[in-house]
């Protein structure tokens, strides 16, 4: 909105040329979606309170993990409203939504938050932990990844990119010609981005910060993107409109920030698959509009990590009648095994932080 509004005003006044600069708008935006979720914050918290919107907690509480986390039950869930809010109004008012790439981004993460939000929704009315069939979760989040691959194949102005597979450490695309598997590809990075972020979303914190990691990564991977002099330097395929998806992933970065500042432990409120579902999304969804769909396994490790744990439990499990973790997703192996929750959040933090610096290491080793 402000580009829009004050960015022609600058034939009245030099100083509104600056709205003109994605660096700008995109500093801004995070300090705006940082500074409404933590303002919105208390407000969210205390409507959530009033309309009972607790975190329901599993009923196997013999098992001593539950047992411990049983004093987290009534905690306000769904707080991924929050989260939701502090992303699209700063993007509303500081992107350029004349922007393609945006207006997808926009619309996966409030589709994908409507699909969590559900999800919360059907947990706190039945006072369970199942929510939303598994089945219907993947065909609502399968919908969205297909339909924006094939729009992106068939529609997007910029389609000769759709095809293309670029892995980490190459110079030119791996890839030029996928076809019609480039829409199967997509929907496949977006649902899994999604869940494996909903995975990761077992401890306070813990989710978000990684997020946070994970979208200042991007906000600089976008960015160069999207800039032809960077990009060509870098060796990086230059794709037209990505770097105005930095203005994006910095309110990412921006409001989960601000909501770690009531997540962390010991958390006020929980954002729930609301949140953990849509976050995940729209760091797939950037991954593909940019075209680093496998560098997303890097900088995304620890989702990569904590989904890998589950897959390997359940296989283990079924193969060979034996477990490989005291219990998944792997982080609260760890809690099993006597970490204390805050000392887990913290160094996966840091992991996230690692990965993220690999990852954007790579653009430069090509």
């Amino acid at each position: 909105m402000f580009y829009h509004l004050l960015y022609p005003l600058k034939e009245l006044f030099f100083g509104f040329n600056v709205f003109r600069y994605i660096t700008f708008r995109a500093a801004f935006a995070a300090v705006t979606a940082m500074i409404l979720s933590i303002a919105l914050g208390p407000y969210v918290i205390r409507q959530l309170y009033q309309l009972k919107a607790g975190q329901p907690i599993r009923k196997d509480e013999c098992l001593p993990l539950y047992a411990k986390h049983h004093t987290k039950k009534g905690t306000p869930t769904m707080g991924g409203m929050l989260v939701l809010l502090s992303i699209v109004i700063p993007t509303l008012l500081w992107a350029d939504l004349s922007n393609e790439n945006i207006i997808i981004a926009v619309i996966a993460t409030v589709y994908l938050g409507v699909v969590g939000f559900v999800d919360d929704y059907l947990k706190v009315s039945k006072k369970n932990s199942k929510g939303l069939a598994g089945r219907k979760k993947f065909l609502a989040q399968s919908i969205l990844g297909l339909s924006i691959g094939a729009y992106l194949l068939f529609l997007s102005t910029n389609s000769e990119y759709a095809q293309q597979l670029h892995v980490p450490f190459f110079k030119d695309p791996v890839i030029t010609h996928m076809g019609i598997f480039a829409i199967l590809f997509t929907a496949l990075v977006i649902v899994g981005t999604s869940n494996a972020v909903n995975l990761t979303d077992g401890l306070d914190g813990l989710a978000i910060g990684c997020v946070v990691a994970c979208s200042l990564a991007y906000v600089f991977i976008t960015y160069i993107t999207g800039h032809m002099e960077i990009a060509k330097y870098l060796h990086i395929t230059y794709i037209p409109g990505a770097g105005e998806l930095a203005v994006f992933c910095a309110t990412i970065a921006g409001a989960g920030l601000g909501f770690l500042w009531f997540n962390a432990y010991p958390a006020q409120i929980f954002m729930g698959d609301t949140g953990s579902l849509a976050l995940g999304g729209a760091m797939g969804v950037v991954a593909v509009l940019i075209k680093k769909e496998l560098l997303l396994l890097i900088i995304g490790g620890i989702f990569v990590v904590e989904a890998m744990s589950v897959m390997l439990q359940v296989a283990s499990f079924k193969l060979r009648g034996k477990r490989i973790f005291l219990m998944s997703p792997i982080h609260h192996h760890f809690e099993m095994k006597g970490w204390q929750e805050a000392k887990i959040t913290i160094r996966f933090w840091i992991l996230a932080i690692i990965f993220a610096l690999i990852g954007l290491g790579t653009l430069k080793l090509r």
